[in-house]
């Protein structure tokens, strides 16, 4: 079973959402919340095309909807769904809301299981809170910690069939 999450886009005008996309699995902070994040790090909304503009641009917040929908879906069976604005109640663990603010993206993200997991805020800052409990474990510590596990909660391997070792 997955965790569910909607992402829902807001226009740039009156911030009025403009779709949901569903995603059926990962939709935790650290699954499709840095997804997400990657995503539209750097992103720049515009309103007109120009020649000279920033590497990573969208044409207003329906032409950044069409690129995030291009991005997640890309040609796979499932996975990640569109359902009208103002879908609720379908399953999703996590709601990702995004807006603009001033001129700025804004990433919005609610657990709707627990009241105090919520974020608000622009990218840079919303990259600072999934990374903030980032852990890296190397493999041979990772090894290790699996087979104390294993000790701890299983006891000694024991061989198949009561062979000896």
């Amino acid at each position: 079973m997955g965790t569910r999450s909607l992402t829902t886009f807001n226009d740039e005008y009156d911030n009025e959402e403009i779709v949901v996309l569903y995603r059926q699995y990962d939709g935790y902070p650290q699954g499709h919340g840095r997804e997400l994040f990657e995503f539209l790090n750097e992103m720049v909304v515009v309103n007109g095309i120009s020649l000279n503009g920033p590497p990573k641009i969208a044409n207003g917040m329906s032409c950044l909807t069409a690129q995030a929908v291009s991005h997640f879906k890309g040609s796979e069976v499932g996975g990640v769904y569109l359902y009208k604005s103002g879908t609720r109640d379908i399953g999703e663990l996590y709601i990702y809301t995004i807006y603009v603010n001033q001129e700025t993206l804004m990433i919005k993200m609610t657990n709707t299981y627990d009241d105090g997991e919520r974020f608000d805020g622009n990218l840079k800052e919303f990259g600072e809170w999934i990374n903030k409990d980032n852990i890296i474990v190397d493999e041979a510590t990772m090894e290790q910690s699996i087979s104390d596990f294993i000790k701890d909660h299983m006891g000694e391997a024991q061989p198949a069939n009561g062979q000896k070792n």
